[in-house]
């Protein structure tokens, strides 16, 4: 997943759903379609960071119980590769489990990822050495196990999601049998394991263990890697939602909410989707729609005379991306992430959710 470095050293018009929405599927010659939103059956969890926590409660409470789970991503690791949280995470996670509880039902689930904090503050995101080495041993894994217990009971979490990323292929046995020992160890605490995927994964090579959930990264098709473009098209996420399909269970695609700004000379910005709304608003034409991703699409000079291309996905995109892996026969979508979300996003989002209708 994409996000900013972690501080440690220092610390619309609404839209109704009951109407037809326009959106963009790509069919032949990625021709328009007007289809209709999914109706029933979409299930939605959604994250909340430890670095735009304030934000993300905000949204959470607009959703108004329309998910099933809030998954506070919010722990890494230090240099003896044990669990650490940062100071965010602390004065965050008690306003977020209390907006939890506020809706009854939501289940609160904490995502534990492989970014590890050195001594001198520094930070190595999606470490792969840290993940073979707290995978190597049945005795290693046994730790680890202990200390996500510890730290998901202590805090009153109702399960634990897995984000270990850029992972070794030497290290994917291993790593399958932390989930298979973890997972078993969480049923004795009627816990839940969810585990992430990056789209790359080469599932069908994989002894993924039955059990955990799982959700796989519809994103990334374009960011900070490439250049302009969606982060997510319609192919993909029906390739994604067919790879899917190759771990036995019921599991689900994560979409990306926001967008990047290209800016010449080659720095690319992210942008939350309120932050792209207003860039949008300074210049005099409307954003274009891309037909088989349905993101919008403008450019922009700013204040130095230096132009910008900025791609992002507003409710319409979603409700689309939405649609395509509903019609591919996947119903679980989480949302990466809350926080400054269009006000129509997070209306098309409460529509769509089938758990209200629980």
């Amino acid at each position: 997943m994409r996000y900013r470095t972690v501080k440690w050293a220092a610390t619309t018009v609404l839209v109704t759903m009951c109407a037809a929405v326009i959106i963009w599927w790509p069919q032949g010659k990625e021709k328009e379609r007007v289809l209709q939103p999914p109706q029933t059956g979409v299930r939605l969890s959604a994250w909340i960071t430890d670095w735009q926590w304030k934000t993300g409660i905000t949204d959470l409470k607009l959703l108004a119980g329309g998910l099933e789970e809030i998954h506070l991503f919010a722990v890494y690791f230090n240099h003896q590769d044990e669990l650490q949280i940062t100071p965010d995470y602390l004065e965050a996670l008690p306003k977020v489990m209390e907006a939890a509880r506020e809706d009854g039902q939501i289940r609160r689930v904490l995502t534990i990822v492989n970014d590890r904090f050195n001594t001198d503050g520094s930070t190595v995101q999606k470490d792969a050495d840290l993940v073979s080495r707290i995978v190597a041993t049945p005795e290693s894994r046994s730790r680890h196990i202990g200390d996500i217990v510890a730290e998901v009971t202590r805090h009153g979490f109702t399960g634990v999601e897995l984000d270990y990323e850029k992972v070794r292929k030497e290290d994917w046995d291993n790593l399958s049998a932390l989930y298979s020992e973890l997972y078993e160890r969480l049923r004795t605490e009627d816990l839940s394991l969810r585990i992430v995927l990056e789209p790359g994964v080469r599932v069908a090579s994989l002894d993924l263990p039955k059990g955990p959930d799982y959700v796989l990264m519809a994103y990334n098709l374009h960011g900070g890697h490439s250049g302009p473009g969606p982060k997510a098209d319609h192919a993909m996420i029906r390739e994604l939602a067919e790879k899917l399909k190759q771990i036995p269970g019921e599991h689900g695609l994560a979409l990306s909410l926001g967008g990047f700004d290209w800016a010449e000379g080659g720095k690319v910005t992210s942008l939350t989707e309120q932050r792209a709304i207003e860039l949008a608003n300074t210049i005099p034409d409307k954003p274009q729609r891309d037909p088989a991703s349905g993101a919008l699409y403008f450019e922009y000079t700013d204040d130095l005379g230096a132009g910008h291309t900025v791609w992002y996905a507003d409710g319409t995109t979603i409700a689309g991306w939405i649609e395509t892996a509903r019609a591919s026969g996947i119903a679980k979508i989480a949302i990466w992430r809350l926080g400054d979300v269009g006000e129509n996003t997070l209306q098309q989002l409460n529509e769509i959710s089938d758990t209200k209708k629980q």
